[in-house]
């Protein structure tokens, strides 16, 4: 009866944290937004016939995406509906294949009217010490995602 009470009792402490871990990783959440976001504009590009650019700001840790042939007002809109990063995530860094990297101000990644886009990689961490690298293939249309900080040097 004792062993029954101290498991119910472990369990009543130890499965909030495991639900709360599982359910609202802010940082793996964080992730999937940004692949969901990537994956939409390549898609877009292509069905549209346009280019879209994908810009991200490090000083309010947001991201956002518009199109060349936007108005001013248009583009000024798109920018107040960015896309936050949770206060326990931060967009660490954006490389891109002979632009390097960029970690301070506004950068962006342009997704051409065919779906191409330069070679890039979009560093994600957390408060906790994890971090993501969002790399994205030029051709493929896909995003591969890796739960480690990836460093990349143009060659």
């Amino acid at each position: 009866m004792v062993v029954i009470v101290l498991i119910g009792l472990m369990l009543t402490l130890a499965v909030p944290r495991l639900r709360e871990s599982l359910l609202t990783d802010t940082l793996k959440s964080t992730v999937r937004k940004m692949v969901g976001t990537i994956k939409y504009l390549r898609n877009e590009a292509v069905r549209e016939r346009r280019p879209y650019v994908l810009h991200f700001d490090f000083e309010s840790g947001s991201f956002w995406a518009d199109y060349p042939d936007m108005t001013e007002e248009e583009r000024t809109e798109a920018k107040k509906q960015a896309f936050s990063f949770p206060k326990e995530v931060l967009l660490m860094d954006v490389w891109s294949k002979g632009e390097g990297k960029r970690a301070d101000g506004e950068t962006q990644i342009l997704f051409s009217e065919r779906g191409y886009v330069k070679q890039s990689a979009i560093h994600i961490g957390s408060e906790d010490g994890r971090k993501y690298t969002l790399v994205l293939s030029p051709f493929l249309g896909r995003v591969q995602v890796l739960e480690e900080y990836v460093e990349f040097e143009d060659s």
